[in-house]
């Protein structure tokens, strides 16, 4: 029989029944045994330097990653995509034992999908990933338990963000009996209809039970029942979906449960999904805040970098709380602004009067900035070359699409919340790094390569009718549309083909522990000795020098004298095409390449030199009215590396301190040499002779730029420490 009478058969089945589905997704088997010892032995050797402080053993991990037990991750999966099929959490621990080669990872699907189903196959798939980690006080790495709680709002006084969950056990008497979700519309519903789903099944039948089973997916989240509010969360069934409507209720809940947990923030300073004029402010005051559980912040990952604040903005408040679009300044094209000049083009090429084309432009930034992160939508037929490059930051490194400046590491250390009574608070956040990654991949920033696997990156393999229909199109028209609530969709709310030029391999969280078990690397990240890479395993020690006592980073200290510090750092290790012989031992040939993509964590010798050091100062708000960019002092010192393979150090202090009479926080980066990276320079300008942006080529996730071309652009690798905080003693 040829292979299109099973699917003629399968056709005609499904119509009759009105239905198709596949078998639910499990949560994969572990292929992967222990890592040899004299494997760990080495990569452990690699990472502890002696210095005169002793030895200081780092250890690096990903603490943000996605299997498709994710409603997203599922639906990028699909083959015709550009996915490669399903990656349960089984995948996730493969992926990062022998490809990354990572000290320890954190499985992190979206509550808003996690069934009561799916949250014990997690569960079970960690203490499995765990169980072939050899010896607790010892393994190869260590799996920790979790989930994201991905809050939006298109309110911004509403919006919190996404914040991840992490735990300390993994035992099901140690954990929540369910995720905690937050409030989100439309995931009870696939995305594509049946009808859609069955014509991809027989285009791509030998992937047809992926299409088959998205209904299936999805039914089984809208067979889940909402749990009841305003109940004890241990007297909640198990069988529920839980709701936090904002984050003080995330942190009731978790206080009610009381198990040890730590909340990241992260994502914070996107755009796709944080509306314009968010900003840290409402989520800085003794309810939406837990001072014991928020305590890092993820400042990049492969949806870029979070660091830098700017005071542009998208959109500007009116004085009656209303919106409107600012004009473009030397550094900063707002797309609001830009949508205006579309459809000004558009207007004057359609042969309109001057005064008819101007009102035109007026109009479509208004209605820009009334949809929201869905403007794109109010401009018909919107094509990603057409938008140039508005909305980025041409100065900030990797900074993600549509960059949130109120939303940054940077803006969220220099504000205070002042609360009644005369009482202030304060973010205390170490940094970390991650990759967001919805492919079961931990750790992808270990080489830059394969756009289209080691990073977010998908669409439509073909220009085919499946792939059109997906991707939908308008003609362009010489007028803006307003966005009704009703005209906006899963297809059309986010930008994601102009998204897909800023997808990053991502970062790491790397921290200094007294060993490599559970309990070793948990309380490195409570005591916030913790630092964010952008991808390479660059080596960092900060510390404020007090006399004979040595201060890490993430630190809280007083001090009645100008604070003294130290600095030193090493560049990461060169990599080795391809993947170590231990790798194809432990999982297969065959499976290196299905999983890995052919290329794992594989350093030669040789390490990439620093190039500089730089030394950001902050200074906390003492007045609500206080401007935060003259509180950021970036950089506030920078000193040059000699090329030494050995490292970089520096000593400061800073003589200001005890003058100022106020709190200071001190971070530092490591900077190091030139080198390629994806998507370094995101859309791809061409400049002219005043440095405008007149032309752009976009790196698309589809078959419109070739498989072969990682849109590489030179950049420098980076490492930041986590802050320390000085207050002056009294």
């Amino acid at each position: 029989m040829n292979r299109s009478a099973p699917a003629l058969l399968l056709a005609i089945a499904c119509i009759a029944i009105a239905s198709c589905g596949g078998e639910p997704e499990t949560r994969g088997v572990i292929l992967g045994e222990t890592l040899p010892a004299d494997v760990v032995k080495d990569k452990s050797a690699r990472q502890t330097v002696v210095t005169g402080d002793g030895d200081s053993q780092i250890l690096f991990g990903d603490l943000h990653v996605h299997t498709t037990f994710s409603p997203d991750a599922f639906i990028i999966a699909m083959p015709l995509q550009g996915g490669s099929g399903l990656h349960p959490p089984a995948d996730a621990c493969d992926f990062a034992r022998y490809c990354s080669s990572l000290d320890f990872w954190s499985v992190n699907d979206h509550a808003e999908g996690i069934t009561p189903r799916r949250w014990a196959e997690t569960r079970e798939s960690i203490r499995e990933c765990n169980a072939a980690s050899g010896d607790p006080a010892n393994p190869d790495m260590v799996s920790f338990l979790g989930w994201e709680w991905s809050q939006v709002n298109t309110d911004p006084s509403r919006h919190y963000g996404h914040k991840n969950v992490i735990f300390m056990d993994t035992a099901d008497a140690n954990v929540p009996a369910r995720a905690i979700a937050a409030p989100r519309k439309r995931l009870a519903q696939a995305p594509i209809g049946r009808a859609l789903q069955l014509m991809m099944s027989l285009v791509d039948f030998e992937n047809r039970q992926f299409y088959l089973g998205i209904q299936g997916y999805y039914d089984e989240i809208a067979d889940t029942p909402v749990c009841e509010k305003g109940v004890h969360t241990r007297e909640l069934p198990t069988q529920c979906l839980e709701i936090a409507e904002d984050p003080r209720e995330l942190f009731t809940k978790l206080d009610q449960w009381g198990y040890d947990s730590i909340v990241i923030p992260h994502g914070n300073s996107w755009g796709m999904n944080t509306p314009a004029s968010t900003t840290f402010d409402k989520q800085l005051n003794s309810e939406q805040h837990d001072a014991d559980r928020q305590i890092l912040f993820e400042i990049y990952s492969g949806h870029g970098n979070a660091e830098e604040y700017r005071k542009w903005r998208a959109s500007v408040k009116e004085g009656d709380g209303g919106l409107f679009c600012p004009q473009p300044s030397d550094d900063y094209l707002p797309c609001c602004h830009r949508a205006g000049e579309i459809i000004r083009e558009r207007c004057e090429q359609a042969g309109e009067g001057a005064a008819v084309c101007q009102s035109r432009e007026f109009e479509a930034r208004q209605n820009f900035v009334d949809a929201g992160n869905s403007g794109h939508a109010t401009v018909p037929g919107q094509q990603v070359v057409d938008w140039l490059n508005c909305g980025t930051c041409p100065d900030c490194f990797n900074e993600p699409m549509d960059h949130r400046p109120g939303a940054t590491a940077q803006y969220a250390l220099a504000i205070t919340g002042f609360e009644e009574g005369g009482k202030s608070l304060n973010f205390r956040f170490g940094f970390i790094g991650a990759s967001d990654n919805h492919r079961g991949q931990s750790g992808t920033g270990y080489k830059e390569v394969k756009r289209k696997f080691m990073t977010e990156t998908f669409g439509p393999t073909s220009a085919s009718a499946i792939g059109s229909l997906i991707r939908e199109r308008q003609d362009p028209l010489p007028y803006s549309e307003p966005l009704s609530a009703d005209g906006v969709s899963l297809m059309n709310a986010r930008n994601m083909e102009r998204q897909n030029s800023f997808w990053l391999t991502g970062g790491l969280v790397a921290t200094h522990s007294s060993g490599r078990d559970r309990v070793s690397i948990w309380n490195g990240l409570k005591r916030k000795e913790v630092y964010a890479t952008s991808g390479d395993r660059i080596l960092l020690w900060f510390d404020m020098i007090n006399g004979e006592q040595r201060v890490p980073m993430g630190s809280e200290v007083s001090s009645a004298i100008n604070p003294s510090f130290k600095v030193s750092a090493l560049g990461a290790f060169k990599q080795k095409p391809g993947c170590p012989q231990h790798a194809i031992d432990g999982l297969g040939a065959q499976r290196v390449q299905s999983l890995c993509g052919g290329e794992c964590y594989n350093p030669g010798d040789e390490r990439y030199r620093l190039d500089r050091i730089e030394i950001v100062r902050i200074r906390s708000q003492l007045t609500a009215d206080e401007d935060v960019g003259e509180l950021i002092e970036d950089p506030w010192r920078s000193f040059s590396c000699d090329g030494d393979p050995s490292g970089c150090s520096a000593e400061f202090s800073d003589d200001e301190f005890t003058a100022t009479g106020r709190e200071a926080i001190y971070y530092a980066r490591a900077i190091q040499e030139t080198t390629a990276m994806i998507n370094a320079d995101n859309v791809r300008c061409e400049y002219d002779e005043n440095g405008l942006c007149i032309k752009v080529e976009p790196c698309y996730g589809d078959y419109r730029t070739d498989s072969d071309d990682d849109c590489l652009a030179p950049e420098q690798q980076r490492a930041w420490s986590s802050p320390i905080f000085v207050t002056p003693q009294e």
